[in-house]
């Protein structure tokens, strides 16, 4: 009988995340400026010497 709560209270936790997921999905906003957000910011070429290397 135990067991069988265990496992019914696991389901409810995974189904409740999985609504709390979608809904947090819905609210993020939206990207819109099509630069992937890891990368933002970034400038290409030779990068400054670090001041630590005297």
């Amino acid at each position: 009988m135990r067991k069988r709560q265990r496992r019914q209270e696991k389901l409810e936790r995974r189904a409740q995340r999985k609504i709390d997921k979608e809904q947090a999905a819905l609210e993020a906003p939206e990207d819109t400026s099509g630069e992937d957000p890891d990368i933002a910011g970034i400038v290409p070429g030779p990068q400054p010497i670090p001041d630590w290397d005297d």
